[in-house]
């Protein structure tokens, strides 16, 4: 699945972003979500370019209750970032691709 956002669900989350290294970047969406499909293309192209570099993938809401509960993701398009299977950003709402770009090189950049 080279360069394309991963499919991530209850049963493998905490494989691909909790117990997992480096940086992760999940977008909460489901398919009636207008807004969701707004930044659906934002989303796979951060994937082809932070390909080996940072985990990017998609949580459906509407099939994957437990995750979005756990974090409290209440509205979508919400997109969480996550670094060595830490939550350390949120963005709520449709944003510019740059928005994201920028979420993901901040923790890739040494502190």
């Amino acid at each position: 699945m080279a360069g394309k956002a991963v499919e991530i669900k209850d049963t493998n989350f905490a494989d691909l972003v909790e117990n997992a290294e480096g940086v992760a970047l999940v977008d909460f969406w489901a398919e009636w979500c207008g807004p969701c499909r707004i930044i659906g293309p934002h989303i796979e192209k951060l994937a082809e370019e932070f390909e080996g570099q940072a985990l990017v993938g998609k949580l459906d809401v509407d099939n994957n209750p437990e995750v979005s509960m756990k974090f409290g993701v209440r509205s979508i398009p919400t997109v969480l970032i996550f670094k060595d299977g830490q939550l350390v950003d949120k963005v709520i709402g449709a944003n510019p691709k740059s928005v994201y770009e920028s979420k993901i090189q901040e923790q890739l950049t040494p502190a």
